[in-house]
């Protein structure tokens, strides 16, 4: 069964281009060209991933993003300005799961869908997430705090924290090495196959979120730190 796209943009030719290109690489394309009628084909239909432009008529993308996140669980790929840092970091704020530039080429585009689906559970063709057969178990637990990476749930006491996949794969990943400082650079070659330029904020962003949803204080975190100069640090205690 295809993978099922819903791509949000209002410039038909484009629209129609970039559909045209995607099915032609085994995906299910839908095409949605106004910001408020999307958000109830989002949450009616639930495709496997939805393509977002920021600028749209109706409702802006991030208006969008923000409606639907509580209540779709697929991925979310943000279409921003170039250079628009701000768009990139309001987006990962509302939920999105990642973001890419406009003008943006279609093999690219395509690189980047594949690589966001391959880390998204239950789409369709999806490899096991951590290479092994479906039975395969992994979970971390830290005090009251348990991640498992089979059921891709995370946990804090009597409370189930709810991630979006992009915010999931960097807990599990920086759970996976407790105790150690994982670099911007080292976290994004393994999330997203690129290096720290200097300018991405993608990272921090998604930080920032995860520590308010797990009851850490953002102007003394010591549930994920932040080491000046070097990363983020996982801590094994704290947990409590």
């Amino acid at each position: 069964m295809k993978t099922r796209i819903l791509l949000v943009e209002d410039d038909d030719r484009l629209a129609r281009l970039t559909a045209e290109y995607l099915n032609k690489n085994d995906f299910e394309v839908a095409v949605e060209s106004r910001g408020d009628t999307a958000i109830s084909r989002i949450l009616d239909e639930q495709p496997e991933l939805v393509v977002l432009d920021v600028m749209l008529p109706g409702k802006d993308g991030f208006d969008v993003c923000r409606a639907v996140r509580t209540g779709y669980a697929g991925v979310i790929l943000m279409l921003t300005a170039r250079d628009e840092d701000l768009d990139q970091i309001l987006g990962l704020e509302l939920g999105a799961d990642d973001y890419i530039a406009k003008p943006v080429q279609p093999r690219l585009l395509l690189a980047r869908i594949r690589a966001l689906l391959r880390r998204s559970p239950g789409a369709a063709g999806s490899p096991p997430k951590d290479g092994h057969g479906a039975d395969e178990k992994a979970q971390l637990v830290f005090g009251k705090f348990s991640i498992s990476q089979s059921t891709r749930s995370t946990q804090l006491g009597d409370e189930t924290i709810d991630l979006t996949t992009a915010e999931f794969d960097l807990l599990w990943l920086l759970a996976c090495h407790a105790g150690s400082i994982l670099s911007r650079d080292d976290l994004l070659k393994q999330l997203r196959g690129i290096g720290f330029d200097g300018l991405d904020r993608s990272i921090d962003a998604r930080i920032s979120r995860l520590r308010r949803k797990l009851g850490d204080d953002p102007e003394n975190p010591t549930r994920i730190k932040t080491v000046r100069g070097k990363g983020y640090l996982f801590s094994k205690h704290d947990w409590k």
